[in-house]
């Protein structure tokens, strides 16, 4: 049995050798295809991509920021962001230091204000700041209807029985832990904020390029889940589960 494993392993690995190099070859040649219908309409299809980058960003201002539709707003969400990340992570501040300074700040300013207008005899008021209620509801009630939808999603791929989406749920959560074992939570929501900044408007840019590789990619890893199919999963025993619900 042990010789049978080993003999498997050897051959599984020489198949993904021998379709690494073919895909390489093939990416080389690509190019050069003179077919009927060109290989951006191709891989169009086989990636689904009917619609334009904007209207799948959910359109509005939202995907304006992230296109750089607009290069001053979203220069200075992009920056206000860094600085923030600055902040925390480099200057070691946190949070609530954070918080009291500022509340220090306003405090001083108003104290201020209202002794110099009796000073003056001005009849100016002190601003006051008031947070919106509407606010925070809308705040928890967007964040609460997204963790639902990510609750309901992977309970859906757990209960459906679809085995390659299931693999690739665990090995995407397997490799997010991986990655916050290597920096804290601010640093991989900066990162996240970064990527959102910065990928859509590059593929936007470089649509075909990006078609492309992600469709050599999408047919390596289909060949290697059909050999893997072939050689392990297949050879796994199922249970007959309708005659068991009838006994």
């Amino acid at each position: 049995m042990s010789e049978k494993s080993e003999n498997a392993a050897e051959n599984l690995m020489n198949n993904i050798i021998d379709t690494v190099s073919d895909a390489v070859s093939k990416q080389k040649t690509v190019r050069f295809n003179t077919g009927e219908e060109p290989l951006s309409g191709q891989v169009n299809k086989l990636l689904g991509r009917q619609k334009s980058v904007h209207h799948v960003l959910g359109g509005g201002k939202s995907a304006d920021v992230l296109l750089w539709r607009n290069k001053k707003i979203s220069s200075s969400v992009l920056g206000a962001a860094t600085a923030l990340w600055v902040v925390f992570e480099w200057l070691d501040y946190h949070f609530l230091t954070l918080v009291a300074f500022v509340l220090v700040l306003g405090m001083v300013v108003q104290f201020l204000w209202s002794n110099a207008s009796g000073l003056l005899s001005s009849s100016c008021e002190v601003p006051r700041v008031k947070l919106p209620e509407e606010l925070f509801v809308n705040i928890g009630v967007a964040v609460g209807g997204q963790v639902n939808k990510f609750l309901d999603l992977i309970q859906e791929i757990s209960c459906g029985g679809n085995l390659k989406q299931f693999l690739i749920v665990v090995l995407s959560l397997w490799a997010a832990a991986v990655i916050g074992s290597w920096c804290n939570l601010l640093t991989v929501i900066y990162i996240g904020f970064v990527c959102a900044h910065t990928l859509p408007v590059l593929y936007e840019k470089y649509q075909d390029q990006v078609d492309n590789f992600l469709a050599g990619v999408l047919g390596l890893l289909t060949s290697q889940y059909q050999k893997l199919d072939q050689s392990v999963l297949s050879k796994i025993p199922k249970g007959n589960l309708k005659s068991r619900k009838a006994e």
